[in-house]
């Protein structure tokens, strides 16, 4: 009996520990004590899964899809040093590794992070599937600005000022995820600055130089939001440049607003949301013109979109949600859609852990 009672309080005790290491730790942060206990060392799981049904109006199309299927490992080997580790079993189908790092904080303020990891540029590419707003990403966030990379980064955080902010810069491999073995002669870059200038409001403004192939492409982004307990407004500009006018300059936009409606039966609350985004003609930086020497050829027609949705929230948003949105494309003449980017219907069921 006395080894059934120890073996269920030790069984009681891991499991109280990992969930508040489970609260506390999500993407590696530095621990507020000099020695380490035992329920330190344990690791965070998370988890995001996505799956949706779309029905395509244009095409007269449907299909369900398991968007994500993340799983990630957070924790720490000692108060200073922190660690990432995050997989995706179904993007779209495929396994990705995505994230995998060490962060080490050296000293107050500041951490160094190196690894496999999202590169700091834009607030909407930025963000991780579970607290995006719609079912599908903008423009900035799928085709012009979602870029992850092996490098490193250097981050000075300052969230008890006045005017509380985060500045960030990395260097990184600019080969993606897979192509590490890789030498280059040029690395790219990344810095990132955020802004909290009052209350409720946020700035962010960020520059990428990458160079995927032969020719060197610099981005340029700035966004701004405005949130409160039920409301939330954003807009966010990118511009895209490359080098030897090898392909012409891309503009490109997201803005959207939402607003929530607390609820007292089944669902905690009910959010409205409408967006519109756009992006001009886009080059990958890679894919050459087959008429044209010297050019990058168009991977991305310029598209304008709007969207309406409604979520329903189980409890408090990004835990458990029912997203449904309407988007509706507009292709300027002679351009050519993107086989899963017209009109289409989406319903999408969101869970974290």
């Amino acid at each position: 009996m006395r080894i059934l009672v120890t073996i269920g309080a030790g069984l009681l005790l891991t499991t109280t520990a990992l969930a508040q290491v489970n609260e506390e730790v999500v993407d590696g942060k530095k621990l507020d004590k000099e020695k380490m206990e035992l329920h330190d060392y344990l690791p965070a799981i998370h988890g995001t899964i996505r799956a949706k049904y779309e029905y395509q109006t244009a095409t007269d199309e449907s299909r369900f899809q398991v968007r994500n299927a993340r799983f990630s490992l957070t924790g720490n080997v000692l108060p200073i040093v922190a660690y990432k580790a995050e997989i995706d079993l179904s993007d779209q189908g495929k396994i990705r590794m995505l994230d995998a790092y060490t962060r080490i904080f050296p000293i107050k303020h500041v951490n160094f992070t190196i690894g496999q990891m999202r590169v700091p540029f834009t607030i909407d590419a930025h963000r991780s599937p579970h607290v995006r707003f719609f079912a599908n990403r903008s423009f900035i966030g799928k085709q012009v600005g979602d870029v992850r990379d092996v490098g490193a980064t250097l981050a000075y955080t300052r969230k008890d000022a006045s005017l509380p902010f985060i500045l960030e810069g990395g260097l990184f491999n600019g080969s993606g995820l897979t192509e590490q073995k890789e030498w280059h002669k040029t690395l790219n870059y990344s810095l990132k600055g955020q802004l909290w200038f009052a209350k409720g409001w946020n700035l962010t403004l960020s520059t990428q130089m990458m160079k995927p192939a032969e020719v060197r492409v610099n981005m340029y982004d700035a966004g701004i939001y405005y949130e409160t307990d039920k409301f939330h407004i954003e807009a966010e500009y990118l511009y895209k440049t490359y080098g030897h006018d090898a392909f012409k300059n891309m503009h490109s936009v997201n803005s959207f607003a939402i607003y929530d409606i607390p609820l007292r039966r089944f669902f905690h609350k009910m959010s409205f949301l409408a967006r519109y985004d756009m992006m001009t003609d886009h080059s990958d930086g890679i894919t050459t013109s087959e008429t044209e020497p010297n050019k990058l050829a168009i991977t991305d027609y310029a598209r304008h979109r709007v969207t309406g949705g409604l979520t329903f929230s189980f409890s408090k948003s990004f835990i458990a949600d029912i997203r449904l949105n309407y988007e509706k494309y507009f292709y300027k003449s002679g351009g050519i859609p993107d086989p899963s980017e017209q009109d289409k219907l989406v319903i999408e069921f969101m869970t974290r852990f």
